[in-house]
């Protein structure tokens, strides 16, 4: 079995071919050993850094100020498969300010230690 992957892990981006032979991964077209990590990486268990909004509720106290959502992120790439339900959890957020930019706004994710922060400032 064959899979054919553009590097991301620095800015080369090396076409790399992952072979499974035998139960063995092996890599080639990769220039560095972070391109050999990477393709095993995406092929055993991809993850992704996830970036979202969430609502942000505003009183009439913070004048001017018009953000009906927050931006957010997480804090480290999480699983492909978890991204899902960590969606549903960030869109059902209501956040009151004020809010700093690098704010926890989810803790923990699901035992993870991946945690979701805001990426701006409100309030």
């Amino acid at each position: 079995m064959e899979k054919d992957y553009i590097c991301i892990a620095c800015p080369i981006g090396c076409r790399l071919k992952l072979t499974a032979d035998g139960g063995k991964l092996v890599v080639s077209g990769n220039k560095c050993k972070r391109g050999e990590v990477y393709a095993i990486e995406e092929y055993s268990e991809p993850k992704r850094v996830v970036t979202a909004t969430c609502s942000i509720g505003m009183d009439k106290a913070v004048s001017g100020f018009k953000l009906e959502r927050m931006p957010v992120k997480t804090t480290k790439p999480i699983l492909k498969d978890q991204i899902d339900s960590l969606l549903k959890d960030i869109y059902a957020l209501k956040l009151k300010p004020p809010v700093k930019r690098g704010d926890v706004l989810l803790k923990d994710y699901n035992g993870t230690g991946i945690d979701v922060v805001a990426t701006r400032s409100a309030g």
